[in-house]
């Protein structure tokens, strides 16, 4: 017997909070209790990160003219994702695309900006080589609060519809710091059963036995 071994419902739930996760677009417009917002950020602040260098940032949007230039940044963005989408597909994928429902920072309790940090280049220890591991420190962050979100029964959406500069410059983000997730975070009125894309039959998963592979690159044919 494993010591360390959660016991069964504890792990029960663990992996029914993972498995029921989804990035959520529709919401109430319900304030969110800020004792439940400051658990979701302290289980943000408690991800692992390369060399410890916590290179996460959250930016708590509460203007609501703020709130608004943020989201014509996201639907400016979401043109030019639709016309890149049709010179690369075609023109039915495109208005495929234009059709979907892709952010709901208009309608979310909470509106939060998620950044890399500045004076990056200090933080040596695991980046020598794979200096973008600090977005994947932040992006650890970022599914901790997806999943602390879930279990507090609040939907969370990430929004990667924008241009960092104009973002960057309209939040007055220092030139070295860099801005990678707009997170609407909420109640909802229900969960999608399927992530949103699988639902809307944009794209379907592939299963994880195509993602596995062993000693060496095989793909699976």
């Amino acid at each position: 017997m494993n010591p360390h071994r959660y016991p069964d419902a504890d792990i029960e739930a663990i992996y029914r909070v993972i498995a029921e996760r989804r990035d959520m677009r529709h919401f109430l417009p319900t304030p969110v209790e800020p004792e439940i917002l400051t658990r979701i950020l302290q289980a943000a602040h408690h991800a692992p990160s390369v060399g410890l260098m916590q290179p996460w940032r959250f930016i708590r949007i509460t203007g609501a003219n703020l709130r608004k230039d943020i989201h014509q940044l996201v639907d400016e963005e979401r043109i030019q994702t639709a016309q890149a989408i049709g010179n690369y597909e075609n023109t039915a994928r495109m208005a495929e695309f234009l059709r979907l429902k892709v952010e709901g920072i208009l309608d979310c309790g909470e509106l939060l900006v998620a950044t890399l940090c500045d004076k990056r280049e200090q933080h040596i220890f695991g980046r020598r080589t794979l200096p973008e591991m600090d977005i994947a420190s932040v992006s650890c962050a970022i599914q901790n609060m997806w999943l602390a979100a879930r279990a507090e029964g609040l939907g969370m959406g990430w929004v990667s519809i924008f241009d960092p500069l104009k973002l960057g410059a309209l939040l007055q983000i220092p030139a070295d710091a860099k801005p990678i997730a707009v997170l609407c975070l909420g109640h909802v009125n229900s969960f999608y059963k399927e992530p949103m894309l699988v639902e809307t039959g944009w794209k379907q998963a592939q299963p994880l036995a195509d993602m596995v592979m062993e000693n060496t690159w095989k793909p699976h044919e």
